[in-house]
């Protein structure tokens, strides 16, 4: 049986791998596990300081599998088990203090959109389309749509997307900040699997610009961010000055603050000369 999600990690960066192809990597009853052990997992490894989170085949997730709700899911419990599960691993990158960066190559639909979101930093194609598409079905959203969508992109935007059977552009998703950047197929490969490569590429190089530099810091400043509605405004203002003291202490801080001292003072000598 093939895995339906892969996790390798390596210098650093832990991949997260959607891996159902043939169900445009939509949920199932094991997709679903898997994922939530696989966040699991890679969040809680000491040697794990960035994650990338792609997906095989032509598309980055279709959302829940709705051949296995209607052949396999006797009840509306089930459904709502099986959320649960996927919202486990929703929960453990968003409230981690490792950045993410999704490469969402092809369509992003339902549940989908949630996994997206679940990226602190998202990348698609530039032939790629992303919408909600609940309502077509019957269904509402879930894995965390109406918890990061508004916040995301407004509240009025939110509405129009999954109040209609819209797919946003690759360009109206980055206009809209959904997404951080759109991927085209270098010249003169412009196909399906070379866009794919290309927004897998791209964010590689995200990932590894984390891990070049302080990603220790990254990682607090998404947390900071991620965790603000839990606080109040005066609460979040001590957070960030405990988080920056603590942050001062490390050895990475401590080189990096010399050398910029460094730097500043050769600078200004330089500049003195000068004058």
């Amino acid at each position: 049986m093939t895995d339906p999600i892969l996790l390798t990690v390596e210098q650093g960066l832990a991949r997260l791998t959607l891996n159902r192809p043939a169900s445009l990597n939509a949920f199932d009853a094991d997709l679903a596990v898997a994922w939530r052990d696989a966040t699991a997992e890679a969040v809680a490894r000491d040697d794990v300081r960035a994650i990338l989170l792609d997906a095989n085949g032509r598309a980055f997730c279709a959302g829940g599998d709705v051949l296995a709700m209607a052949t396999g899911m006797g009840e509306g419990d089930d459904i709502t088990a099986l959320a649960q599960v996927i919202n486990e691993g929703i929960l453990s990158l968003t409230t981690s203090a490792i950045p993410v960066v999704a490469a969402a190559h092809g369509t992003t639909a339902g549940g989908g959109l949630g996994i997206l979101m679940c990226s602190d930093y998202a990348i698609v194609g530039a032939g790629s389309k992303i919408g909600s598409l609940y309502a077509n079905i019957g269904l509402t959203p879930d894995l965390s749509v109406t918890a990061q969508l508004a916040r995301a992109v407004g509240e009025r935007r939110a509405l129009q997307l999954v109040l209609q059977d819209r797919m946003l552009s690759a360009a109206e998703a980055v206009e809209w900040g959904l997404v951080a950047e759109a991927v085209a197929a270098p010249a003169g490969s412009e196909t399906a699997e070379a866009e794919a490569d290309a927004v897998r590429e791209r964010a590689e190089q995200v990932a590894r610009f984390w891990l070049a530099g302080a990603a220790g810091a990254y990682g607090e400043a998404k947390r900071l961010i991620r965790s603000e509605r839990s606080r109040t405004y005066a609460e979040q203002l001590a957070e960030e000055a405990r988080s920056i003291g603590v942050a001062f202490e490390t050895t990475d801080a401590r080189a990096r603050v010399a050398a910029f001292a460094a730097a500043s003072r050769k600078s200004a000598r330089g500049g003195q000369a000068e004058a």
